[in-house]
């Protein structure tokens, strides 16, 4: 993985999935792992996360379906009762309004994972699957390739934030090795708590361990610190997190990484385009556009894109070259290694 190959965070975020989706745990035997980008909560989003899955509660999962249960679905699933009950008895009060557990009872029987029926006005609810305990753990990463000063002590920040809070298992940093006897990411004010993994060439190197957190127990949400100077003696602000709302959430965090993996990037750039092709580079296929002469970014490939050029309706048609044009193709390839990533999460064997 070199400088002149991946100009920009984005190449190089897909490039960390691969190699986690591939070789998670490092330095230890690959166990089974779901990678995706781009998740968190509301107040914090994580470039890579790999969540640690036990393969037979995985395996139970699949009978929920291949979308995500949100918050609202998991309150209603992992409460449903094995006999008929009045849903208002059989749930816990779930502190909001009823009626949202109510929406969340017809999506449920909707999608055919719980059973519903009326008895007079009262709807009552049963258990159709037990929901798994298949989420082992949840590692966090923050991509930086360039992890100069000015860019650690920016992260540095957000990294003692989510120390603080231990939503995540652990929390480390990939960057790309820079040639020096020490790398710099050693030297950054980088909280002694997160690990560090540096790239050269597709392949990481475990550079600093990290602590493992600890998600079961209450965690700290820093809401306010001092902005910092000689003559601020402002008191940081902060709040407790119980466990069993860091668990809802890590659920959560969970459940859409299982609807989307990290190979959903394609969702939201445009394969239709006659430019658009994937390459493979690090054993991961990445976007590469022909007019711009290199792999674009996800913001960059968009409709509005000054080279976006549909690829004629020729080639979306008569299966010509293949059913339904290159860019289906490539949408078809990647739905294909999320599904087999989802549904298995057995880790790939090294090559």
């Amino acid at each position: 993985m070199t400088r002149e190959r991946i100009g920009h965070e984005f190449g190089f975020e897909l490039r960390v999935c691969r190699w986690a989706e591939r070789n998670w745990p490092p330095d230890s035997d690959p166990s089974p792992v779901i990678v995706a980008r781009q998740l968190g909560t509301r107040s914090r989003r994580w470039d890579t996360v790999v969540l640690e899955v036990d393969p037979e509660g995985l395996a139970r999962r699949e009978r929920f379906g291949r979308e995500r249960l949100d918050s609202n679905l998991l309150h209603v699933v992992r409460n449903a009762p094995a006999e008929w009950e009045y849903y208002r008895e059989a749930l816990p009060h779930p502190g909001y309004p009823w009626r949202y557990v109510r929406e969340a009872i017809h999506v449920a029987s909707d999608r055919g994972i719980l059973d519903t029926r009326k008895r007079g006005n009262r709807i009552e609810i049963r258990r159709r699957y037990e929901y798994p305990e298949w989420l082992s753990g949840i590692i966090a990463i923050e991509n930086k390739p360039d992890l100069d000063a000015s860019a650690a002590r920016a992260l540095s920040n957000q990294l003692e934030r989510d120390v603080a809070l231990g939503l995540a298992d652990e929390v480390w940093v990939a960057t790309r090795a820079t040639g020096d006897r020490v790398e710099p990411a050693l030297l950054e004010d980088i909280p002694v708590e997160v690990g560090i993994l540096v790239f050269s060439r597709g392949e990481a190197s475990v550079r600093w361990h990290p602590r493992r957190l600890a998600p079961d127990e209450p965690g700290t949400r820093i809401t306010e610190r001092p902005t910092g100077g000689d003559h601020d003696r402002s008191a940081a602000r902060f709040e407790y997190v119980p466990p069993e709302e860091k668990g809802a959430k890590r659920l959560a965090i969970a459940e859409r990484a299982y609807e989307r993996g990290w190979r959903s990037y394609v969702d939201t750039m445009r394969p239709d385009c006659r430019h658009f092709e994937g390459r493979i580079d690090s054993d991961a296929l990445v976007p590469h556009c022909v007019a711009k002469g290199r792999e674009q970014t996800a913001a960059e490939c968009s409709g509005s894109c000054p080279d976006f050029s549909p690829e004629p309706p020729a080639w979306r048609t008569k299966g010509w070259p293949i059913e339904g044009g290159p860019g289906k193709g490539i949408e078809r390839v990647l739905e294909r290694r999320r599904e087999r990533a989802r549904s298995g999460a057995t880790p790939v064997s090294r090559r």
